[in-house]
Order: structure tokens, then C-alpha cells, then sequence
């Protein structure tokens, strides 16, 4: 993998992880446009740790805040048990499709662009959904973070978004804008961080693993979806307060039908 190869790859990880487009899709398509083979699991670990790490930087004061209020017998450690309680019941869906169907559906769907495609137009018809739903402020519960919870286990396709996935989830259930956002990016970190501890420990297991990839490619590969993704990540949080959804649902509709003309080629 050249040195521009890398950065590309990683600018295209670290933006789309959370701008509601698609990082798996988009990645895939890129590969196909590129011709660049399967970077390797090394690649994988270096660019989605440099976008849970982007995360923490832009909500280190929620995560402090959160860690220190858990032990505390106050109205604060009441909150803070409880917003983590919802990030746990919100990681079960997600759990049963990698226990049960992942590695089925990695199969089925691996180079198969057309899939990416339609799946990038179900992003596009639901971002517009979420984009014409009134503003009603509700708060998060029981109920509806498992709802977002599915929502994310859905977005393991590529050519889902996550963020647009469990954001568009959390606006169409009543949750405020606000709150939807915070949720969204933080109940991904336990999931981010835990898939890339086994990736990890495969690694360990295995260096035949290890990519061909060079420690140059790796490095600016993370250092490209970090920053990418800082900004990303912040600037989808005020997107989200302004509704700003359109956009996103006009050019995934775009990619979408771009992607299944390109499986016909």
C-alpha cells in the first residue's frame, strides 16, 4: 500500500465513521475504484482505534464526568449509573448479530458493491425521514435505546451508517437532538474499543496476520482518521442540533445508485 493510499484510507474511515454516510461502504467502495486489496487486520486496528480515540477527545469531559459520578451516591451517580445502564442494554442487539450472524453475513456480502448500493439508498430514504421529523425533546428510556440499539446492529451492513442509523432512530423516537447525538457517538465506544481489543489479541495469536502494510502506512493511515474524524465527529453533533440532514440523504441516494451502476459495469 503507497503512502497516499494509506492517508486516503484513513481520511475516508475517520470521516465516515461519523458523518452518516457509511465507513464500511464507503471503504469498500474505495477498495473496489482503487483496486487496492484487503489491507489487513493490523489497518483495521490502527484506523477504527484512531476514531475511538478522536471519540474520547471530543467527549473526554462526558466520559470524566461519567466515570467519576458512578460510584457516587448522589443525583449525579443516579444519572451517570443509569446513562451507562442504557449504553449496555444498547450493546445487545449489536451482540447477538456478532455472536450468531457476522460471520455469515461478512460471506454473503464481502465485494459485493450492488448490496453496498441499496443499502446506501436505505441510508439516504432514512436520514430524509429523520430530517422531516419535528423537534420534541424527549428524553432516553429503557424502550428506545434498545430500539437504537437495533438500530445499530442493522448499520453492521455496509453501506448503513451507524450514526445516521441510531441518531435517525433516537429523532424519530422523540429523543432531543441534543441528547440523541451524545448518545449515539458514546454508546459506540464500548463496541469500537472491544472489537479492536480482539483484533488485538488476534494479532498476538497470530503475526501471520499482520499485513504487508509497512509502519510508515499504518502511522499517517491513524494519524489521517484521527483528524478526520475530530472534525467529523464535531461537526456531526452540530448537524445534528440544525437538523442538517438533507445533504447527507441527497448524496448517499447518489453514491447509491453510483455504486449499483458500477456492479453492472
Amino acid at each position: 500500500m503507497e503512502i497516499w493510499e494509506a492517508i486516503l484510507l484513513g481520511v475516508v474511515q475517520g470521516l465516515t465513521e461519523f458523518l452518516p454516510v457509511s465507513s464500511s461502504g464507503h471503504l469498500e467502495l474505495g477498495k473496489a475504484l482503487l483496486g487496492i486489496e484487503d489491507a489487513g487486520l493490523a489497518f483495521s486496528v490502527v484506523v477504527h482505534g484512531a476514531t475511538a480515540l478522536s471519540t474520547i477527545a471530543v467527549f473526554r469531559k462526558d466520559i470524566v464526568g461519567l466515570l467519576v459520578g458512578l460510584p457516587r451516591v448522589s443525583v449525579e451517580g443516579e444519572e451517570a449509573r443509569t446513562f451507562a445502564a442504557y449504553v449496555l442494554v444498547s450493546m445487545l442487539p449489536l451482540a447477538v448479530v456478532y455472536v450468531w450472524f457476522m460471520d455469515d453475513l461478512e460471506a454473503r456480502l464481502d465485494g459485493h458493491i450492488e448490496a453496498v448500493g441499496a443499502a446506501l439508498l436505505f441510508t439516504s430514504g432514512l436520514l430524509y425521514w429523520a430530517h422531516r421529523s419535528g423537534h420534541r425533546g424527549g428524553r432516553l428510556g429503557w424502550l428506545s435505546v434498545l430500539l437504537i440499539g437495533c438500530a445499530q446492529a442493522v448499520a453492521v451492513l455496509p453501506g448503513i451508517s451507524r450514526s445516521g442509523a441510531t441518531i435517525s432512530a433516537a429523532l424519530l423516537l422523540g429523543i432531543d437532538r441534543s441528547e440523541a447525538a451524545r448518545f449515539s457517538f458514546l454508546m459506540v465506544l464500548p463496541p469500537i474499543l472491544g472489537a479492536t481489543a480482539l483484533e488485538v489479541v488476534d494479532l498476538i495469536r497470530e503475526p501471520a496476520l499482520m499485513s504487508s502494510v509497512s509502519a510508515t502506512s499504518l502511522v499517517v493511515a491513524a494519524l489521517a482518521a484521527f483528524l478526520s474524524g475530530l472534525w467529523a465527529c464535531q461537526t456531526m453533533i452540530n448537524l445534528v442540533k440544525r437538523n442538517g440532514f438533507i445533504g447527507f440523504a441527497v448524496y448517499c441516494g447518489v453514491v447509491g445508485v453510483l455504486a449499483i451502476g458500477l456492479s453492472w459495469i
